[in-house]
């Protein structure tokens, strides 16, 4: 039950996480995390990505803004049928 519940509390914090970026005039499908990540070489945006990781570092998520767009690119926030194959379908369907 508590695994579960973990499970639904990151979805629901990805989704909230999709949700800015898509508010902020990002990809809808794309984390603002991981947006960070992917635009930390042009202008203000290193900044904003150094303020996201230090907030998930307090959580004890280190690298966070990386490791939301390397997720994103192997599309781990995806339904396993939807993901390249080859990859794990381990992750429980919520």
């Amino acid at each position: 039950m508590k695994q579960a519940l973990q499970l639904w509390l990151k979805h629901v914090l990805i989704a909230i996480d999709q949700a800015l970026n898509a508010l902020c005039g990002g990809w809808p499908d794309e984390t603002f995390s991981s947006r960070c990540w992917r635009n930390c070489n042009r202008p203000g945006w290193k900044q904003i990505r150094l303020v996201v990781d230090f907030v998930a570092r307090l959580f004890g998520d280190v690298n966070h803004c990386e490791e939301s767009y390397i997720s994103e690119e192997l599309r781990r926030q995806s339904p396993p049928e939807l993901r390249p194959r080859g990859e794990s379908k381990k992750q429980p369907s919520p």
